[in-house]
């Protein structure tokens, strides 16, 4: 199982882990953040508790950066820029992370250079959350 924990100033957790991994009690509040429903997952399978597909990159976006490693850098830098134009589009999640230890969930095969990896970065970035052990 391939997850990271952030912890937030106000909340236990930050977690990212991939939808097809197996649900666990420490993952409080799932959440998808990829704009397109995972392969094969039924949506009442019960492993999503909320899909925010308005925080995942663009379509246009998505479809250029096409999981290829050597545009990862490119692709982190045209989201932040997506994400600063689209800020409204986070308070849900920023409202949960003050509740309850949350996960963003993602499809991707690779678990370090995905969106909820760069989400997580941007949040971070913001200072919406800080990272683990950071005061």
């Amino acid at each position: 199982m391939e997850y990271s924990t952030v912890q937030t100033e106000n909340s236990p957790c930050l977690r990212i882990k991939r939808v097809y991994d197996t649900p666990s009690d420490e993952d409080g509040t799932r959440i998808l953040v990829d704009r397109l429903w995972p392969r094969g997952m039924k949506r009442d399978a019960g492993v999503v508790d909320l899909w925010l597909k308005d925080v995942a990159p663009t379509p246009s976006l998505r479809r250029w950066f096409s999981h290829d490693p050597s545009r990862w850098s490119e692709f982190v830098r045209r989201y932040f820029a997506e994400l600063d134009q689209r800020r409204q589009t986070l308070a849900p999640l920023l409202e949960l992370a003050t509740q309850d230890c949350i996960t963003l969930l993602y499809a991707a095969k690779d678990a370090r250079r995905n969106n909820a990896v760069a989400l997580a970065r941007y949040l971070v970035r913001c200072n919406a959350v800080t990272p683990d052990g950071a005061t």
